[in-house]
C-alpha cells in the first residue's frame, strides 16, 4: 500500500492537496491523531477491501501534534507499506494575506503574548522545521495559484489514467429541457429531421440508416470537424486549467434522431485522443 503523510504550514494548501489527492484515488483521513495513524494503516491492510493508496493530513490543529513524527515513521517502516512525506511550504508574507483574507485565526495565534498572526506562524514554523527536513517532497506554494498546485501533485502522486480527462457527450432532446450539468450545448437542428422520413421515423441515430441519412446532409461533417477543433483548444485549457471532467451536450427536438448520430460520431473522433475517457449518454433515447 502506498502511504502518504501530507504536512506542512496552516494556509499552505493541505486542503486543497486533500481535494486532489481524492480526486486521484486516494483514501484521505484529515486531522487525525499521530497516536492513531499506525492503526489507521493497519485497518486498512487488515480490511476486505484492501486499500491501495492512503493519505493522512496532520498539521497543528491536532492539539496532540507537537511536529515530532520519527517515531511514527519508524513504526511504519515494519509495515508493507510505501511511505512518503509530503510538506507544503509558503512565505510569511502570503500566509498572513491568506489568513486575512479569509478572517480566520492561526491555530498558534494564541501562544504568544499578544497572539499575533505573525507569531503563531513562526510557532508552527519551528514546531515542524524537523517534519520539513525529514519531507521526500516540498512545495512552496507561494507563487502557485491552485490549478499549479494541483499540477505539481497530479506529478508527484497521481498515474497516467487519474490525469485521463473524462469527457461525457450527452444527446438531448430541446423539447424536454436543457441539461442542467451540460459545460457546452450545440444545437444540431440545423439538420433536416428524419421524424419526416416514414422509413426512418421508428428506428433511432443508433441506427446505420439514420446514422448514414444525418451526416450525409450538407453541413454535418463540416460541424463536426469544426465543432472537434473547438473541443480541442477548449479541453487543452481545461486541462491547464486542472479541470477533469466535462459534459458536452448535443441536441435536436426529440432526443431520438439527429442528436444521437451526432453524439455518437463526436464521441468516435474525441475517442481517438488517448487522454480522453469519452463516454457517451443519450439522456431522453426512447422517452417519446
Amino acid at each position: 500500500m502506498d502511504f502518504l503523510l501530507v504536512t506542512g504550514l496552516s494556509g499552505a494548501g493541505l486542503q486543497t492537496a486533500a481535494k486532489v489527492l481524492e480526486d486521484l484515488g486516494w483514501y484521505v483521513a484529515d486531522n487525525l491523531p499521530p497516536e492513531l495513524i499506525s492503526r489507521m494503516v493497519d485497518l486498512s491492510l487488515e480490511s476486505d477491501s484492501r486499500l491501495e493508496r492512503l493519505a493522512v493530513v496532520i498539521d497543528v490543529r491536532s492539539r496532540l501534534f507537537t511536529g515530532d513524527l520519527g517515531w511514527v515513521l519508524t513504526e511504519l517502516e515494519s509495515k508493507p507499506v510505501h511511505t512518503r512525506v509530503l510538506y507544503l511550504d509558503a512565505s510569511d508574507e502570503v500566509l498572513v494575506r491568506r489568513f486575512e483574507q479569509v478572517r480566520r485565526s492561526h491555530p498558534l495565534s494564541g501562544g504568544g503574548a499578544e497572539g499575533t498572526l505573525s507569531e503563531g506562524i513562526a510557532a508552527e514554523r519551528d514546531q515542524l522545521a524537523k517534519v520539513k527536513a525529514a519531507a521526500d517532497l516540498v512545495i512552496d506554494t507561494s507563487s502557485l495559484a491552485a490549478h499549479q498546485l494541483r499540477q505539481k501533485i497530479e506529478d508527484a502522486f497521481g498515474d497516467a489514467e487519474n490525469r485521463t480527462m473524462q469527457v461525457t457527450v450527452q444527446s438531448f432532446g430541446f423539447k424536454y429541457g436543457l441539461p442542467m450539468d451540460a459545460d457546452l450545448v450545440c444545437d444540431v437542428r440545423f439538420l433536416p429531421n428524419p421524424h419526416w422520413i416514414p422509413e426512418l421515423r421508428p428506428h433511432t441515430g443508433q441506427s446505420a440508416d439514420v446514422r448514414d441519412y444525418v451526416l450525409s446532409q450538407d453541413g454535418a461533417e463540416d460541424y463536426l470537424a469544426t465543432y472537434h477543433h473547438l473541443l480541442d483548444l477548449t479541453i487543452t485549457g481545461y486541462r491547464r486549467e486542472g479541470k477533469r471532467y466535462m459534459t458536452i451536450a448535443v441536441g435536436c427536438t426529440g432526443g431520438k434522431h439527429r442528436s444521437v448520430a451526432m453524439s455518437e460520431a463526436l464521441a468516435g473522433r474525441l475517442g481517438k485522443d488517448s487522454g480522453l475517457n469519452v463516454r457517451v449518454v443519450h439522456r431522453d433515447l426512447g422517452r417519446e
